[in-house]
């Protein structure tokens, strides 16, 4: 407990200063702007200005930021809309007191600017080095169906940023998996270490849903309770989000687009013979058919090739069957194979978000023959568009078979929301520059 605390302490002293910092940055910024050279406060300023950093810390607390620990991402968000709700009361509270207090609204305009952009980078720096320290992580017992144990075992070595480690004797914490536990033996569990541990946590029988994200309502003279459950990608309001979303990214990325068009255009002339798109008929939303766009990356006899290649080599019918890919495809080009590898070959959809067949993140853009292998989850992935990247392309692309994308994808649709696009756009760009899984 005494560690707990100290640790949270430690990471609230060092958000204060690094908060503190930025005051001393965005001054400096702010005072090259004026072009005057002369500071633009006295001594008084940062005393002045404290209330800010403390009503950002309070909703950063309030927010749980400093009482649990979170995935990067997760903490990330809180930490970026505990600044977002910071600046409005703080521009609010200048504005009921009719003063500048001696700081413009674009001082505190780039002091907030300045706290999202560098506030989880060294937040993440910060949590690199206390849990180099054994002695700083959380202890945790994880109880329960095996499979579930063994996947978040192996979430705590690999993520060093949530700061815990499987413990079977001494622990902080207790994870309970629900999964094959009769109803009985789980209140008992529950009961058994609520009494030894204060700080349980129980995984849901129900995986397929993100409860983080869910609402929860409490009938209190019943003492039950009821959690929201949606399709967050099927809601109209979501839906107008989601295409504004796509249309803004793909505008402010579009003159980008069009230098890194007409570079591969001239690459894909001196490499070989034919157009520079691919034109293909893929399923859209609602079942309807759209010309999906790639840059060519194959020969234009291509299918000749391929059909003398297979013939050889027998195996590669078997591997299509299972990953809808082949492990060596002859009908490539080289400067195909580097498209393909980089995933830049997938670069000229953006036409088709602009046209809007696709947006930037959804589903897999699939073929008119794979219809019928989408089996029962057909119903949910062609009821929005397909994406030019999604989460199945985070999480492993042709590494995984052709049934766990689907899963991934239907799991992305009932657990939509705009930050879970941003995630996969970053993860997107990491993604590819490390070609994970890329064939």
């Amino acid at each position: 407990m005494i560690k707990k605390y100290f640790l949270n302490s430690a990471i609230i002293i060092i958000d204060i200063l690094l908060l503190v910092g930025i005051f001393y940055l965005t001054q400096y910024v702010r005072v090259e702007l004026s072009n005057t050279g002369v500071p633009v406060f006295n001594e008084l300023s940062l005393q002045r200005f404290s209330f800010v950093i403390i009503i950002t810390v309070a909703i950063m607390f309030y927010e749980k930021i400093y009482t649990l620990q979170y995935d990067f991402w997760q903490e990330t968000y809180r930490v970026l809309k505990s600044l977002f709700l910071a600046y409005f009361i703080v521009l609010a509270l200048l504005t009921l007191q009719k003063t500048s207090l001696e700081y413009s609204r674009l001082f505190i305009t780039l002091y907030f600017l300045f706290a999202m952009l560098l506030l989880p980078i060294a937040k993440r720096l910060t949590k690199r080095v206390i849990y180099n320290f054994s002695f700083f992580k959380k202890r945790v017992l994880i109880i329960g169906d095996a499979t579930q144990v063994t996947i978040l075992k192996n979430e705590f070595e690999k993520n060093w940023y949530l700061g815990m480690k499987p413990s079977q004797n001494n622990y902080d914490m207790v994870i309970i998996s629900s999964k094959s536990l009769e109803l009985e033996k789980m209140n008992a569990k529950i009961e058994k270490y609520l009494d030894d541990n204060g700080e349980v946590y129980v995984v849901p029988y129900v995986t397929s849903i993100n409860f983080a994200n869910s609402n929860i309502m409490e009938y209190s003279n019943i003492r039950y309770n009821t959690i929201q459950i949606q399709n967050k990608l099927l809601i109209k309001r979501n839906i107008w989000i989601k295409n504004g979303f796509d249309l803004f990214v793909a505008l402010i990325i579009l003159p980008l687009f069009l230098i890194i068009h007409t570079v591969i255009t001239f690459a894909i002339k001196l490499d070989s013979k034919g157009s520079i798109l691919f034109r293909q008929e893929r399923l859209g939303k609602n079942n309807k058919i759209f010309l999906c766009y790639k840059y060519r990356t194959m020969y234009e006899n291509s299918e000749n090739l391929l059909r003398e290649y297979l013939t050889t080599h027998p195996e590669e019918v078997e591997y299509y069957k299972e990953f809808h890919k082949y492990k060596n495809d002859p009908r490539i080009t080289k400067v195909g194979k580097f498209l393909r590898t980089t995933s830049l070959d997938e670069l000229a959809q953006i036409i088709n978000v602009l046209k809007a067949d696709m947006s930037l993140i959804g589903p897999r853009p699939y073929m008119l023959n794979e219809s019928k292998k989408l089996g029962d989850n057909k119903h949910f992935i062609l009821k929005v568009r397909p994406g030019i990247t999604g989460l199945w392309q985070v999480s492993g692309r042709n590494n995984l078979t052709f049934k766990e994308r689907n899963e991934l994808e239907v799991w992305y649709i009932k657990n939509w929301s705009l930050w879970a696009d941003f995630v996969i756009l970053i993860k997107t760009i990491k993604v590819v520059l490390a070609k994970v899984g890329a064939k």
